[in-house]
């Protein structure tokens, strides 16, 4: 396997990685391309300062790539190599990047609609490009998406300190009674902030029991590493449940140990 997307995928994201291992050979490769893709992407937007032209270059690079003219990274090339050969839809890969897009210019979501637009984008259609790597049938795709969508949102929640020193909130306030999530806001008014944060977890629950829905129709070998790493969110949600102020404090993430202790018992479950 190539080091480049390894080493680019495991700076990304401590638990898809150590979840992702345990996929066979030939789909841990294309995992492995896929997220190096996403996540090369997001970090021009998530720079301090942003690198718009980078990032400008880089769809530049991509939109040439996928029609032909090889843009002589590997990274990309062989992200549209994959979409070739898993036939993804190129709306998926081009609602991604218009999410990226938007975290150059937006910094604030005041409705759930216009969350849920950017959530399609940056997460649901991810899940759909795992239904192709994993050769799943189409009646996955919903569960899929829906898994996406569950892992962004508690992403957002654990992140509301780092984001808001981004300048960027990602969840609605409405009906909250907060004016902001910055760390003097909830502190101000924590009982407001305590029921918020919960509230937006239940609602991450929902969304997390209906990908839980479709894990029966991917198979037990592909299933155990898509269900730690969906088991790891989950023990992220409930460490910030309990204590909601903890996003304060810390970034909520499970050691490598827990991952793989999860990946461990999802086997024999």
């Amino acid at each position: 396997m190539n080091n480049v997307f390894q080493k680019t995928f495991k700076q990304g994201s401590t638990t898809y990685y150590n979840s992702s291992i345990f996929f066979p050979k030939k789909v841990k490769k294309d995992v492995f391309i896929l997220y190096s893709f996403v996540r090369i992407a997001d970090n021009f937007v998530d720079s301090i300062p942003q690198n718009a032209q980078g990032f400008n270059e880089f769809k530049t690079h991509y939109q040439q790539a996928v029609q032909g003219q090889p843009s002589n990274n590997t990274i990309i090339d062989s992200f549209v190599d994959l979409l070739h050969r898993k036939c993804f839809s190129v709306k998926w890969v081009n609602a991604f990047i218009h999410s990226m897009e938007c975290d150059l210019s937006k910094t604030e979501y005041n409705t759930m609609e216009e969350t849920l637009e950017y959530m399609y984008g940056s997460a649901e259609v991810i899940g759909l490009f795992m239904c192709r790597i994993l050769n799943l049938q189409e009646q996955a795709e919903y569960a899929a998406s829906m898994q996406g969508r569950a892992m962004q949102y508690i992403n957002f929640i654990r992140d509301i300190k780092e984001d808001a020193e981004l300048g960027r909130r990602y969840l609605p306030l409405t009906d909250s009674g907060l004016s902001s999530l910055t760390e003097p806001a909830a502190r101000a008014a924590p009982g407001l902030f305590t029921s918020f944060i919960r509230r937006e977890i239940e609602r991450y629950k929902t969304w997390q029991d209906e990908a839980n829905a479709g894990f029966h129709l991917i198979p037990k070998r592909l299933r155990i590493p898509i269900r730690t790493a969906a088991d790891m969110y989950l023990w992220t949600a409930e460490k910030i449940w309990k204590n909601p102020f903890l996003i304060f404090q810390t970034r909520v993430k499970p050691s490598r140990t827990r991952i793989l202790m999860q990946l461990v018992f999802n086997i024999f479950r």
